[in-house]
């Protein structure tokens, strides 16, 4: 019977990507499906096979590098922030910009990444039936993150119309980033956290072609250059110093976003618990999240559980969930394990609007981010869809 209503639930989560979306007509149900099949593949050969595993953990690997070889910046102007048991999300999170923007500019201002776009945009691009760009770009966000991934795509971001921006945003919701993926799997079960990672990615190009379909031209589908008409690139060195400046820029702008969505979302259950004091966005979310719960094939007992680790989750983060869950999630029977691990394994909570909204403030003009704050509220349901669609196809395959 669960394994009914799991089906049931990955039906319905897509049901809500087309009820919301803001041009059905638009939706390219062809695309849709393949997508889905695709999703189904994974769900099955990461849960089943340690090859895919591996093969998901060595590209972790491979970006867990880049970000310790920041910290050998950050350590050297900083110690006193490095060398802690914990370090602050200023340090772990925003300060390895520093480095992973300028390089990914350098390979830009090279010519090596335009290239990688134009071909891994091409093969993903010829199996999702989505755009070059947004199909590598789903890609960067398996492992750089929303903030970086979104960095170094700048010079795409001012290129491109706004309502491919707001795609973009939304995508950028349901990413995790390389350098805490080790974390993660010290505190939740490793194949899962490594499972949901891909899922994910396929499942935010699914939810935003439900959400926000767009019609890209030919003549739009194109990867940005660093140099103009006339051929002429800007001299290297001054290239690079003004990367470097903007990405210093970019990190106080995200923190200062950060910093006033997490104080807003605690000023707003304080009022609330005024009222009442068990009153909380976290409870509020956690009754809102029980029927999506019960529709991942979960009993009544499991499903109000969950439910209260979704709120939490969505109002604070995932590593408040993990850290009331690693010491008993053992105990939890496999399919409510799995799905708890992937639904919780993204960023897709409050403090990400205001990242991502602070990103593109510090990269893209008045127009493109009037468009991205109007569409604060499908951001978030983006978040939660992406999540829900990668539970309820691990599900499938976990009992």
């Amino acid at each position: 019977m669960y394994l009914v209503v799991n089906i049931l639930g990955l039906f319905i989560f897509l049901g809500i990507g087309f009820l919301f979306s803001k041009n059905r007509k638009g939706i390219q149900w062809k695309s849709i499906a393949i997508m889905v099949v695709l999703n189904l593949f994974l769900a099955w050969f990461l849960t089943s096979f340690g090859v895919g595993r591996a093969i998901v953990s060595g590209a972790a690997d491979g970006f867990n590098w880049l970000v310790q070889v920041a910290y050998t910046g950050i350590e050297f102007a900083l110690p006193s922030w490095v060398h802690v048991k914990s370090m602050d999300f200023v340090t772990s999170a925003l300060l390895p910009i520093l480095l992973i923007v300028p390089l990914f500019d350098i390979l830009t201002y090279i010519g090596v990444l335009p290239f990688i776009i134009k071909w891994i945009g091409k093969g993903l691009s010829f199996i999702t039936g989505q755009p070059k760009f947004e199909s590598f770009f789903a890609v960067e966000m398996m492992f750089l993150g929303n903030t970086e991934a979104l960095a170094v795509s700048s010079l795409q971001l001012k290129q491109i119309k706004a309502q491919r921006n707001v795609t973009l945003a939304m995508m950028s919701m349901s990413c995790v980033t390389a350098s805490i993926i080790g974390s993660y799997i010290q505190m939740m079960p490793g194949q899962f956290i490594l499972t949901a990672i891909p899922i994910n990615i396929i499942n935010a190009i699914i939810v935003t072609s439900l959400l926000n379909p767009v019609t890209v031209e030919p003549e739009e589908d194109t990867i940005a250059k660093l140099h103009g008409e006339d051929g002429k690139k800007e001299p290297f060195f001054s290239f690079l110093g003004d990367s470097i400046l903007g990405a210093g820029r970019l990190i106080l702008i995200i923190a200062a976003n950060v910093i006033a969505f997490v104080a807003l979302a605690a000023l707003i259950d304080k009022i609330l618990q005024l009222v009442n004091p068990w009153l909380t966005l976290e409870h509020i979310l956690g009754i809102v999240m029980y029927p999506f719960a019960w529709l991942l094939g979960l009993n009544g007992s499991d499903s109000f559980q969950m439910a209260q680790y979704m709120g939490t989750k969505l109002v604070t983060n995932e590593f408040v969930v993990m850290g009331k869950v690693t010491s008993i999630i053992k105990d939890f029977d496999p399919h409510f394990k799995a799905v708890l691990t992937v639904f919780i394994t993204s960023f897709a909570n409050f403090s990400t609007l205001g990242m991502i909204i602070g990103c593109f403030k510090g990269i893209v003009d008045k127009e493109k981010n009037d468009a991205i704050s109007k569409n604060v509220g499908y951001m978030l349901l983006s978040g939660i869809l992406v999540s829900l669609l990668s539970a309820a196809f691990v599900g499938l395959f976990v009992w």
